[in-house]
């Protein structure tokens, strides 16, 4: 009775548009509109019936009180401090920190540029700030993952408060990332599994088979293989304390930016590099591809040095939050280390892939960062234990990549070479790389089984290294190199995978 009374008193306490603001903050806790609350002791009672707020748990109330700067109610109603794990969220805080810097103006400004999208009678005069986030919310125009709209508005508005949402959005990006329940580790209800491996699931479950991946839960870097169950065994979720690899979230509207860099035509080189046949081929594939798989895609052909140097330079200022990763596929000449512009001068790989780290590029921070590189850079030709640099004439051709000195620095990289260090790889002058070619038709065939990429890649420089001329003498091992932390699995394409083309098949490369 006593915290009842004094719910009651520090309801009485708060002006009802601060009753309005407690509701809006507590709408995630709640689950429901919080326009629906007229008075203190309605939110209050809510809160205690879903056991958020209790004489033994009041700290949610000085918590909120705190944020709508009320902290003179703490100490007249001998409420205590906020502490432990904030359970108002960081977004909520924004959009509330928001609203109290909106003016009267500025809200006739906002209402005024939603009037094309927004019902007019959801914008009348009466209708204050909070109340235009939340039909933005139940219109779809505003998430925690989708602030554009709210910053296209903003920054016509009043610009300064941009600094605000692009505090939350770095402190964002600070936080731990969430594991969704159907990504937690489970074990199966059947034959008993080594006490060592757990069952992890990759990719929601589809009728008729399920896909898993086992994972030794006392290594860091683990052997994937995968693991298919019958559909009537019943997964069962475990806690477990073991390092499981995680997954990288793939949850966005936009799967991300595959750009593809392709340099054919290097007449006007300086150094003495034929043109690049067979890489129209390769651009082609790797265009349907990404783009089955849900990327945007952007090319940009026969790129200058300082060319290739700006265009990544731009896209690593532009705001990636609201996608999932990134895709960069680079295909020229090259030497160690570095790829050739078409005017013959090089760039060096490591330079590119560097302008995508966390401190250059914060919005693709904790986020994977995956180059697909076929350039000639090697000179030394791989033999047959017992097809020529992109330079002779011959109807095979290499595009050589070396990876010393090109990793790239910092978490979530993956650089997919096209050959082991000091070694050349081979382009067909009409159906284009074994690398690319093999890596596009692996992507169709693995991703709707939930593969991970590095396992992909493990199938290419199986296929690949198969690969021969017709003399049986010439041979290529791809090598992929990579700092990520979790596993990239791409979301099953809703679509039909493309349709290469019939030059792009894998079964035989002959010498045209």
């Amino acid at each position: 009775m006593d915290f009842q009374r004094l719910l009651l008193d520090v309801g009485k306490a708060l002006h009802k548009d601060e009753v309005k603001a407690l509701a809006f903050l507590c709408t995630d806790l709640l689950g429901r509109n919080p326009s629906s609350v007229e008075l203190a002791s309605d939110l209050f009672s809510r809160l205690v019936d879903q056991d958020h707020l209790s004489l033994e748990k009041p700290h949610l109330l000085s918590e909120l009180l705190c944020i709508i700067q009320r902290t003179r109610l703490l100490r007249d109603f001998n409420l205590p401090q906020p502490r432990g794990r904030s359970l108002i969220s960081p977004y909520r805080k924004l959009l509330y920190n928001l609203s109290e810097e909106i003016t009267e103006d500025d809200l006739k400004h906002m209402k005024f540029l939603l009037y094309t999208t927004v019902p007019r009678r959801r914008l009348e005069d009466n209708v204050t700030a909070l109340e235009v986030f939340l039909v933005m919310e139940h219109m779809d125009l505003l998430s925690e993952t989708n602030l554009s709209e709210l910053e296209t508005i903003i920054h016509s508005v009043c610009p300064m408060l941009q600094e605000k949402i692009n505090q939350f959005k770095a402190l964002r990006l600070l936080q731990p990332i969430p594991i969704p329940e159907e990504e937690r580790t489970i074990s199966w209800e059947g034959p008993a599994q080594p006490s060592s491996e757990v069952l992890h699931r990759d990719q929601p479950l589809s009728p008729g088979r399920h896909g898993y991946i086992k994972v030794r839960s006392d290594a860091v870097e683990s052997s994937l293989s995968q693991e298919i169950r019958p559909s009537f065994e019943t997964p069962m979720v475990q806690t477990t304390n073991s390092g499981v690899l995680g997954v990288y979230p793939m949850t966005s509207a936009k799967r991300g930016i595959c750009i593809i860099i392709n340099n054919y035509d290097f007449t006007s080189s300086k150094l003495y590099l034929t043109n690049r046949e067979g890489t129209m081929t390769d651009k082609d594939c790797l265009h349907d591809v990404f783009k089955w798989l849900g990327f945007e895609i952007e090319i940009h052909p026969d790129c200058k040095s300082d060319e290739m140097q700006s265009v990544l330079e731009e896209l690593s200022r532009r705001d990636h939050c609201q996608m999932d990763c990134l895709v960069c596929c680079i295909l020229s000449h090259g030497l160690e280390g570095s790829v050739y512009g078409v005017d013959g001068k090089p760039v060096e790989i490591k330079k590119l892939t560097e302008l995508f780290d966390g401190l250059k590029c914060p919005s693709l921070a904790k986020k994977p960062k995956l180059f697909f590189i076929q350039a000639c850079q090697g000179t030394q030709k791989q033999r047959a234990v017992y097809i020529e640099g992109d330079g002779p004439t011959s109807s095979l051709c290499s595009d050589a990549v070396v990876v010393k000195d090109s990793i790239p620095a910092g978490a979530d990289f993956l650089q997919a070479m096209s050959t082991v260090p000091s070694f050349i790889s081979y382009r067909e002058r009409k159906n284009g790389t074994w690398f690319i070619q093999s890596l596009c038709e692996n992507l169709i065939q693995m991703v709707p089984s939930g593969c991970d990429l590095v396992s992909i890649l493990t199938k290419v420089n199986a296929d690949v290294s198969q690969k021969t001329d017709d003399t049986g003498t010439k041979k290529q091992m791809p090598q992929p190199a990579f700092s990520l932390r979790k596993k990239v699995v791409f979301p099953i394409p809703r679509q039909p995978p493309p349709s290469l083309p019939s030059v792009c098949s894998l079964q035989t490369l002959v010498d045209q």
